[in-house]
């Protein structure tokens, strides 16, 4: 069986789902899923502190990626003890995770052997069925690929046909922010995601201020930020909780912000991608889902924020639960 190292979250979940769990040695320090997966040794470490506010990792993040400098390290001398006969990495994102050219040159300076690179490159949902296919062939197992893609799509478009909206007009627009501080609007597979749980994306692939959100003015934002889940989320929201600007969109005043999971799902391109869908059915079209669908994330993956409280002016939270 081939000595598997991970060095993606989503890529240790693709391993799992397609049974080769027990065949990983190494992970990244993300890896956190599936339960267990902790107790093996972490060969990565980012380079700047992840304390402080969105505004300052930003600012760190690309203080490196100006002086064209790798976001992370990788313990080149306990991945070679290793002996990994496959490599699972990204070269999507230098943010997200190790980059290709950091794990190739740690593997032409000292890894022994040649063991096999597979980089994930997922811009869209077809494209991460295509990296589930690709690492199920590096493994050797190529038919349990396509019965793990056949999976998830007809999960996926049972839920989508369970909340399927009668028209236009059922469609809400949505803002899905994958950074709170500067604001950034979520791209690759997510607008697809808000499509298929039955909504219109708006402010999608777009870094901007809030001028530019109160121009799409959408009916609902949901918050999912990258790498962190709802506590972080819930702490971070305190930089715009405080705004007028904020207070004063649309979604805000009538309780239609969503903070989700934006570590655990929306930003692993993997197989919970179908779990991700769910999340915003559930938001956007609780009524319908809940009829057909007998599972929730509610509490567990996402949260709604109180709308304003008209009894407390300046105040931007109510401390009563939101409207159902």
């Amino acid at each position: 069986m081939p000595r598997i190292v991970s060095l993606i979250p989503s890529a240790t979940e693709i391993v799992a789902a397609l049974g080769h769990g027990d065949d990983l040695v190494g992970r990244s320090h993300e890896c956190d899923h599936p339960p267990g997966v902790e107790a093996l040794p972490a060969l990565t470490a980012p380079k700047v502190p992840l304390e402080g506010s969105s505004r300052e990792i930003d600012d760190r993040v690309r203080a490196l990626l100006d002086e064209a400098m790798s976001v992370y390290d990788v313990d080149v001398e306990r991945l070679n003890a290793l002996q990994p006969d496959v490599i699972l990495t990204q070269s999507q994102c230098e943010v997200c995770a190790v980059s290709l050219p950091t794990v190739e040159q740690a593997v032409a300076d000292r890894i022994e052997g040649v063991p096999t690179v597979v980089a994930l490159e997922p811009r869209s949902l077809a494209d991460v069925r295509d990296d589930i296919r690709r690492v199920a062939a590096a493994l050797g197992c190529p038919d349990r690929g396509d019965r793990l893609v056949r999976r998830m799509r007809d999960r996926m478009q049972a839920t989508s046909n369970a909340v399927a909206p009668a028209d236009a007009t059922d469609r809400p627009t949505v803002a899905a922010l994958e950074w709170i501080d500067p604001l950034m609007g979520a791209g690759g597979w997510v607008p697809t995601l808000l499509e298929a749980a039955g909504g219109t994306p708006v402010f999608a692939r777009r870094r901007g201020d809030l001028d530019a959100l109160h121009e799409a003015d959408p009916d609902r934002i949901v918050v999912m930020a990258c790498g962190f889940g709802l506590s972080r989320t819930d702490a971070e929201l305190d930089v715009l909780r405080t705004n007028p600007q904020w207070t004063a969109l649309r979604a805000v005043q009538t309780g239609h912000v969503y903070r989700a999971d934006g570590n655990h799902f929306f930003n692993r391109p993997g197989p919970r991608l179908a779990a991700s869908l769910d999340i915003l059915a559930e938001i956007l079209h609780p009524d319908r889902f809940h009829a057909a669908v007998d599972r929730s994330h509610r509490d567990t993956a996402w949260r709604r924020e109180p709308a304003p409280d008209p009894r407390r002016p300046g105040s931007s939270f109510s401390p009563t639960s939101p409207p159902q």
